[in-house]
């Protein structure tokens, strides 16, 4: 009899092959491996090849970096979203791209179900299984980690041995990683520990901010419509121009985030990232915009953008508010052309100067020097009138003061 077939999510590690193996002796599916590469380099082929070799029945390995650049991150920067303001979203943002192309492959090969390693504690169930169901309503997901009875890692391993699947006699790095062109997120372990501080030799991306070059280094990068596309005059695709960027950034230190932050399925955890890259065409984009973006704009959009950020840290990429909110932050993006001039300096990003061709910056009315359209005079008559309310306020209350009996 045909068996049916499921999609896993694989990348490579213990985990997901034990759960390759489970999902055919437990499940009694086909299974057919889906590993994406986001910049993660030569482990997307090697997984490919793993997952024939532990039992799959095809195994796909795309190259989705333009793709995860153009689409999911750019869009985003549009928002400036940062969730619980500090967190540049490099997880979140990479699983919608990951599932789509889960039930895309589903489709293209007859497949009743998708599957992934995520655990029952954690974001990324949520953010792959929300994306299958809205692309793909009647889709089954499966996921091992709420569903098998293994008890604790020995349970794991004895499986690993008994069904021929390598298991790693030392664990060199006592956490868990997940990388893409983005970032590294680094979680689990002795990270567990907020009081901890990250080890010295863990940081992939970045040097420690204490070994930079002891001399800045100055960076250009140019805005069109709201998106970055050249660095130092140089015309970039967008994951060129991201990988770029991470270079620059992570050679001075620039990107590192340790946080503590809100699972969307109620638990705090702590997570620490590289985000080299992101954090230099953050500043650089927040730079123009301070030249382009008028100023009830910028303060709505800014308004907006946490809510954005929750959508995305959440699952909610392909929810209807999330696409909603899209169009406003594409439209105030429009005006967001010009060029920033970054000083990276041992973690820090310092903005030396900037300048757009529709700048709203006008030198002259600014000025502390005489001239402009401005007339000083009427200041006076704005400012009686935002303080009127407050003026009645304060009368009223020196009425009800001297009301009030003496104290005894």
């Amino acid at each position: 009899m045909t068996k049916e077939k499921i999609v896993l999510a694989y990348s490579g590690g213990l985990d997901t092959s034990i759960i390759l193996k489970w999902l055919q002796t437990e499940k009694n599916y086909d299974v057919v491996c889906f590993t994406a590469d986001l910049g993660q380099g030569d482990e997307v082929e090697e997984a490919r090849v793993k997952a024939l070799n532990t039992g799959a029945v095809a195994a796909y390995a795309l190259d989705l970096r333009e793709e995860f650049v153009r689409d999911y991150v750019f869009p985003m920067f549009r928002t400036s979203a940062l969730y619980e303001g500090y967190y540049l979203l490099g997880t979140s943002i990479a699983r919608p791209l990951i599932a789509k192309k889960m039930v895309e492959i589903a489709e293209k090969e007859g497949a009743v179900a998708v599957s992934h390693g995520a655990t029952g504690k954690g974001n990324d169930q949520v953010r792959f299984e929300m994306t299958a169901y809205a692309l793909k309503p009647d889709i089954v997901t499966v996921a091992p980690w709420r569903d098998w009875t293994f008890q604790g890692r020995a349970d794991l391993e004895a499986f690993a041995h008994e069904h021929g699947i390598p298991v790693p006699t030392t664990k060199k790095d006592p956490w868990s990683t997940d990388a893409n062109l983005l970032h590294i997120s680094y979680e689990g372990g002795i990270l567990e520990d907020p009081w901890a501080e990250p080890p010295a030799h863990m940081f992939k991306l970045t040097v420690d901010p204490a070994d930079a070059p002891d001399e800045a280094e100055y960076v250009e990068i140019e805005f069109v419509n709201g998106d970055p596309v050249a660095i130092n005059g140089e015309k970039l695709s967008p994951a060129a121009l991201l990988a770029k960027a991470n270079e620059l950034g992570g050679k001075h230190g620039v990107g590192r985030l340790d946080l503590v932050e809100n699972r969307f399925v109620g638990m705090k955890s702590r997570g620490v990232y590289e985000t080299p890259g992101g954090t230099v065409l953050y500043h650089a984009r927040r730079a123009v915009e301070s030249l382009t973006l008028d100023r009830e704009v910028l303060h709505q959009r800014d308004a907006l953008s946490p809510k954005y950020a929750e959508l995305v840290y959440n699952g909610f990429w392909f929810a209807p508010e999330r696409e909603a909110l899209q169009v406003y932050f594409d439209h105030v993006a429009q005006s967001v052309t010009g060029t920033a001039r970054l000083k990276l300096y041992r973690g820090n990003v310092i903005v030396a100067g900037r300048k757009a061709p529709q700048s709203l910056y006008d030198k002259d009315l600014v000025s502390f020097e005489a001239g402009g359209d401005y007339n000083q005079h009427d200041a006076g008559a704005f400012i009686k009138l935002n303080a009127l309310r407050m003026r009645v306020q304060a009368r009223v209350k020196a009425k009800a003061d001297a009301k009030e009996p003496a104290q005894v």
